[in-house]
């Protein structure tokens, strides 16, 4: 298949480009053309307010007349845009003769240069640039150039590095990758994911996301289970120094948020410390996305006011007592029994609603629900396992697993 076009990159910066043509189109092309650091000559009689504006300043040269032959002198590019078929057709021919390639915005026939649909994203060091032509069909371009740039910002196209680094270290992203489902990270995260040479990640992390990386992208496992920590946060910290001084772009994939229990801060810490670039990309928090996909809020207008986030570890008999307050405990299966107790004794209700959320957004979400007297009985009964958030406060009353559990069912939803 043959093509009428070579498609490059023009360097424009410090060249003269001349457009014809005082109007929207033209404006568009200018302030394109001053951003690449062009030169930039205007012909027309008359501009329109973003044109005036710049020659006002002094960013453009302006000469108020019509079309002249020798005003394309000195120029590299020419680009008409004058609405009139017979002034662009001029320009084109005196382009043309002269050496120099002209986009004519109103016949594309003209053209011996078209103006692509364009969209930039950034990486590091620099930008990737999308410029897409369509068969001289500009809508067909920007909806092409649009899906493209879409799917590059997300991660869905392969964004990273290839070439080495040209200095000798790299850099460390915490990123937060939301409670487990693939489609919870933000888009930043997963574009930053799609960049690194090396992913550190997390038993909680989306894993799913793993799949898509490049072959030799290094994945190195730290996951964590209760009473198991193969990888000390120590060596962790580490691995991330040790990698970025290696000159890699480093993902520190976590699940949840990296702020929230997930000793983000530590890791910054020693990054820093060895004068290593850190990014810190926020994720979804499961203190409160697994309770809400499961009909839980933490707060709710008459309900509950505001809540606080546990792990379950921690001394819970400082925290506010009344049934506005929410509590949320992360990590606190194996001693729920001993919290609960701790609870009544700080001044709540033994009747006081809980709920326990295996596995949210995962293939074992169910919740569990009773209230501080039973909820650790019926939660062995249940079988209930890590990972799991559980949640302490009439909030828990609006879920449709305790609606279930005042009717007389078990007190436990399936998936």
């Amino acid at each position: 298949m043959t093509s009428e076009t070579y498609p490059l990159g023009l360097r424009v910066a410090g060249r003269l480009v001349v457009v014809v043509g005082g109007g929207p189109v033209a404006l568009r092309r200018v302030r394109s053309l001053l951003d690449a650091g062009a030169q930039v000559r205007v012909v027309a009689p008359e501009l329109v307010g973003g044109l005036a504006e710049l020659a006002a300043a002094g960013a453009i040269e302006h000469r108020a007349r019509a079309y002249a032959r020798g005003d394309l002198d000195g120029a590299w590019l020419a680009h008409t845009a004058t609405g009139d078929p017979a002034v662009d057709e001029a320009v084109a021919q005196d382009a043309e003769v002269a050496r120099v390639f002209c986009v004519t915005a109103g016949d594309a026939r003209l053209a011996t240069a078209w103006v692509p649909a364009v969209a930039r994203t950034a990486v590091e060091g620099g930008e990737v640039t999308v410029a897409v032509t369509a068969a001289r069909d500009p809508r067909r371009a920007q909806r092409v150039r649009d899906a493209v740039a879409g799917a590059l910002e997300s991660g869905d196209l392969p964004l990273r590095r290839v070439r080495p680094r040209e200095e000798g270290v790299g850099r460390v992203t915490l990123v937060g990758g939301g409670p487990g489902d693939r489609d919870l990270i933000t888009t930043r995260g997963r574009r930053l994911l799609a960049q690194a040479d090396v992913v550190v990640v997390d038993r909680l992390a989306p894993r799913a996301l793993l799949r898509d990386l490049a072959d030799d992208v290094e994945v190195v496992d730290v996951g964590k289970t209760a009473g198991n920590h193969p990888v000390p946060q120590e060596r962790i910290s580490a691995l991330l120094v040790e990698h970025a001084l290696a000159g890699r772009d480093v993902v520190r994939l976590k699940g949840g948020d990296p702020y929230v229990f997930g000793r983000g801060g530590e890791e910054l810490e020693a990054c820093r410390a060895h004068g290593i670039e850190v990014e810190v990309v926020p994720g979804v928090t499961s203190a409160v996305s697994v309770p809400a996909v499961v009909g839980i809020p933490v707060t709710h207008r008459g309900v509950a006011r505001g809540f606080s986030v546990l792990t379950g570890h921690e001394d819970i008999g400082h925290l506010p007592s009344g049934p506005d307050h929410t509590l949320v405990l992360l990590m606190g299966v194996t001693r729920l029994a001993a919290t609960a107790e701790a609870l009544v004794e700080a001044g709540r209700a033994p009747s006081t609603p809980v709920a326990v959320v295996e596995d949210g957004y995962g293939p074992r979400q169910r919740a569990t629900v009773g209230t501080l007297a039973d909820i650790a009985e019926r939660a062995a009964a249940a079988h209930v396992r890590p990972p799991a958030v559980t949640v302490v406060g009439d909030v828990v009353t609006l879920s449709p697993a305790w609606a279930a559990h005042t009717a007389g069912d078990s007190g436990v939803s399936e998936p």
